[in-house]
């Protein structure tokens, strides 16, 4: 299998998996409800996030819409060089622009993030934040980390 069609997938399976368990909260929980998983520890809570990461930007659902569509597009254009950069890059990009991309339809389609991920100890999140922060961790990685070990 080519590394474009694994990575169709993997940006697909990242989406559609997101999607599915937010459309699931949405239709079992109300906003707010949560379910302890492993108390204390853990909970699944349905939060309405109309922000960014931890609530900053607050309802500024334009700047939002603007930077995943600017994202979004710079994703395809460059994703040949991102292809050829190596599977760290290459696989983070797909997996941060899935994320990204999760988030816009929910911004498009509800006007706010659906998190239900709760920690307790940190901001309730998704899915699709997950693969943003590991993309992004794998992106830097190679580019820092990796690249260095090469020289």
């Amino acid at each position: 299998m080519s590394g474009r069609i694994k990575a169709a997938y993997s940006f697909l399976g990242i989406l559609l998996i997101d999607q599915l368990v937010k459309f699931y909260v949405e239709l079992t929980m109300l906003p707010g409800e949560t379910i302890p998983v492993a108390a204390p520890f853990f909970h699944i809570t349905f939060v309405l996030n109309p922000g960014a990461a931890f609530g900053i930007f607050r309802d500024q659902q334009w700047l939002f819409l603007v930077t995943a569509i600017v994202f979004s597009i710079a994703f395809l254009v460059f994703y040949e060089r991102l292809r050829r950069s190596g599977v760290l890059i290459h696989y983070g990009s797909v997996a941060l622009a899935a994320g990204a991309v999760s988030n816009l339809l929910d911004r498009i389609r509800l006007g706010h993030v659906v998190d239900f991920f709760d920690f307790r100890i940190w901001p309730v999140f998704n899915i699709a934040d997950i693969a943003i922060v590991l993309g992004t961790g794998a992106v830097l990685w190679a580019l820092f980390v990796q690249r260095r070990e090469i020289r």
